[in-house]
């Protein structure tokens, strides 16, 4: 029976904590409410860690208080306290275990495949137990530990930006982890998230890939005490396959592989990627605007009845994990034209995200080039890379001009980067110069020998060279997609 209540004052800061613990940490309000916690003034110009350090000092200093009185087991608590308590306790010894946690990241990256030990686990383990947590419990909330630590380290390191809509893509990745209600998703849908498909939509080079990436390396995986390990490696959950690069027949031996002798060439049996996905774990299908409606219809098949069947076999076989889905085309007109079936659209949709263009970035914030090239560099040259940043960015910039479009996106800046490493200079697309050999006013339009609808036809195609959407142009232009998409076909 609860022996112990917590004080006024501890019970006030814990239930304010679990405010911060349930928070989105690429939020604004998770800065503000680790500051409150801490019952220090809100200060938008306070970063995430600063804010942290500020909460885990006054954490740390009342556990330590508890400890000394032997009042931090939340077995002494009734009910209420012992849940906002028991929040407390996790936040400290997840912050307390960062940097191993960092350490077995890298390690299971670096034995791809590989269930490897995790030694260090077994000190949180115990510390949880003490703290009066069930030993079920305390398997669940290191695989939650991991977990979240994972989401953060891939959403941070590979979609860094500062820029007003970067801020919202990693937003919208973390609540697509964790859903806007991350209380609901451990307590209850932390195993059911396969029914939950995403679709990443943007211009090609916008990292789409990478997006999929952090979605995919930071699915739930459940703690083995007693084997000191994860149940898989986080490197193993996550399956990557372009499906523009396969012909018809190869596409749906690389999606639901084949039997041996299912088709000419098939000379032995062949798992496809559905049977080797993790039941953790995530397939991607990048460029799945490509596909034909018959494999759109077996694809269909998976997401509703979770089953499939290898080429040449009738027997079903099971799909555990979620599917992530991209294509930098414009589904609106996919669909009007009958190239994508809206059944299909609908199921792979639970999430739509848009990854922004690199114009918008730097539009938004002008240092956002600078950051970039500075992660660019970084993965090239290594940690000495730090001189190169300014020289590097300032030759681009002088070789593209102001209000360069990036036609490539970050994929484009990436070759920019490399290209004044070799070069000493990046001049920009080719295409886009071609396209505007004349200047802004071609000599037809300045001799006046331009007739309306081949005005319409150029001016059409420098907007989608841009917004690569015929919708888009639409908007802009305040036509419909139709005549869009006309004027751009014939100029």
């Amino acid at each position: 029976m609860a022996s112990v209540k917590l004080s006024a004052a501890n019970r006030d800061f814990f239930q304010r904590l679990t405010q911060s613990a349930f928070a989105n940490p690429f939020s604004d309000e998770r800065i503000a409410s680790d500051l409150l916690a801490a019952g220090q003034p809100v200060d938008s110009n306070i970063r995430l860690d600063d804010a942290v350090v500020c909460l885990l000092d006054d954490l740390q200093h009342r556990v330590d208080e508890l400890e000394r009185n032997g009042a931090a087991d939340i077995r002494l608590y009734p009910a209420d306290d012992a849940k906002c308590l028991q929040i407390g306790l996790l936040f400290l010894v997840f912050h307390l275990n960062l940097n191993d946690m960092d350490r077995m990241i890298v390690q299971q990256a670096q034995s791809p495949g590989e269930i490897v030990s995790a030694p260090c686990t077994h000190a949180m383990f115990q510390r949880l137990l003490g703290y009066g947590i069930t030993p079920k419990d305390a398997q669940l909330d290191i695989g939650f530990f991991f977990q979240l630590r994972r989401a953060f380290y891939f959403i941070a390191q590979q979609l860094v930006g500062d820029s007003a809509c970067m801020k919202r893509l990693r937003m919208q990745l973390w609540r697509n982890i964790f859903t806007h209600d991350t209380q609901t998703y451990i307590n209850v849908l932390y195993g059911r998230l396969e029914d939950f498909s995403t679709l990443l939509l943007g211009e090609t080079g916008t990292g789409k890939g990478a997006a999929a990436a952090a979605l995919g390396k930071s699915g739930f995986i459940p703690y083995d005490a007693e084997k000191r390990r994860f149940s898989d490696n986080f490197t193993r959950a996550f399956i990557s396959v372009n499906l523009s690069q396969f012909s018809e027949q190869l596409i749906e031996s690389e999606l639901f592989g084949h039997k041996k002798g299912a088709f000419t060439g098939a000379v032995e049996n062949h798992d496809g990627v559905f049977a080797r996905c993790s039941p953790y774990g995530a397939i991607f299908l990048d460029e799945i605007g490509e596909v034909s409606e018959p494999i759109q219809i077996k694809l269909l098949q998976v997401l509703q009845e979770r089953e499939f069947s290898p080429v040449g076999s009738h027997n079903k076989l099971r799909f555990g994990g979620r599917v992530i889905a991209a294509t930098n085309r414009e589904l609106s007109e996919e669909r009007r034209e009958g190239r994508l079936r809206n059944d299909f659209f609908y199921r792979l949709c639970s999430d739509r995200i848009e990854l922004p263009p690199l114009r918008q970035r730097i539009a938004e914030n002008p240092t956002e080039l600078e950051l970039l090239t500075s992660s660019i560099l970084s993965r090239i040259a290594g940690e000495q890379s730090g001189p190169l940043v300014a020289p590097t960015v300032e030759r681009i910039t002088n070789g593209v001009g102001d209000n360069y479009p990036w036609p490539g996106n970050v994929r484009e800046l990436e070759q920019a980067v490399r290209s004044v490493l070799l070069t000493g200079s990046y001049p920009g697309d080719p295409s886009l110069q071609d396209n505007n050999a004349n200047g802004d006013f071609p000599n037809e339009l300045a001799n006046g020998t331009f007739s309306i609808e081949q005005l319409g036809s150029w001016y059409c195609r420098r907007l989608y060279n841009r917004h690569k959407s015929y919708g888009k142009v639409a908007e802009i232009t305040q036509t419909d997609w139709r005549t869009v998409k006309r004027l751009i076909n014939q100029a």
